[in-house]
């Protein structure tokens, strides 16, 4: 072990990974009611960014509650152990130099503040997508809001347990007013240039 040289003991850092990839690492956090429009708005601007050469990760419902958080129900402390973790699988990500998308309900501010804090405020941007529970509920893409109201889910957001709106999101986005086309690009004009590395990095 003579050999070896506290320099290579050392970890990459968040800078190294950054120049590798030639963007910055931020954590875009969509919160709104189910059937909102966040995994549709999220989905559309993964793909804008990678035409654009950059790296992303959406985390959403289905991929993390299947994996990392199957053992979770929705209980109330079940649903803050929820989002804690997803905080900080997003943080592992962000430090990584790559652009991460979160899509979940995160139905308080306290959870989302929580979120920020875990993540880092610097590296976190809260889009709120406002479209009304009318217009969610008259989507109703998964059945959700007629089993809902008939009793058969405890605890859904917008129904039987309160969202609180965001105090001060970064971006609010009404789906029931905007197309895809014009939330992708309004996303797109606060992201691209928190991500954009200076070139005299290099």
């Amino acid at each position: 072990m003579e050999h070896i040289y506290p320099i290579f003991d050392k970890m990459l850092s968040r800078a190294d990974k950054e120049s590798l990839l030639k963007q910055r690492g931020l954590m875009i956090w969509f919160t709104g009611l189910s059937g909102s429009g966040k995994s549709t708005i999220a989905i559309a601007l993964e793909r804008e960014l990678q035409n654009r050469g950059l790296l992303c990760r959406i985390l959403d419902g289905d991929n993390i509650r299947s994996g990392i958080n199957n053992n979770l129900g929705f209980s109330e402390e079940d649903r803050v152990e929820n989002i804690r973790r997803i905080a900080e699988v997003g943080k592992l990500f962000v430090d990584t130099g790559i652009i991460t998308i979160a899509a979940f309900i995160s139905p308080n501010n306290r959870l989302r503040e929580m979120a920020a804090n875990i993540i880092g405020k610097n590296d976190f941007v809260e889009v709120y997508v406002s479209t009304p529970l009318e217009e969610c509920e008259r989507r109703d893409v998964k059945g959700l809001y007629a089993k809902a109201r008939r009793g058969e889910i405890k605890n859904f957001t917008g129904i039987s347990a309160p969202f609180e709106e965001p105090a001060h999101p970064d971006l609010s986005l009404d789906t029931s007013k905007l197309s895809l086309e014009e939330s992708v690009m309004e996303l797109l004009d606060l992201i691209i240039p928190r991500v954009t590395l200076s070139m005299e990095k290099y």
